[in-house]
């Protein structure tokens, strides 16, 4: 008789909903993250125009943009 903690089972497959809900998590806090920073280094400065917020912004999303191609183009 074989023990049947000794069958080997494929592994599941993760579900690709919460695999995407964690890149739309993961961006959304990068974006907020580097608005936030921005935002306080822009405060320090006194600038009237948020320069360091517009280019945290858009360095973040950049970043983000190539973390999700990376990982949606990645073969399962």
């Amino acid at each position: 008789m074989e023990d049947p903690l000794s069958q080997h089972k494929p592994p599941k497959k993760p579900n690709l909903a919460l695999r995407y809900a964690g890149l739309a998590f993961q961006m959304m806090a990068g974006l907020g993250l580097a608005v936030f920073a921005g935002y306080k280094l822009d405060q320090r400065t006194g600038w009237s125009f948020p320069v360091f917020m517009i280019i945290f912004s858009l360095l973040a999303l950049t970043i983000l943009l190539w973390q999700i191609i990376k990982d949606t183009r990645r073969n399962e």
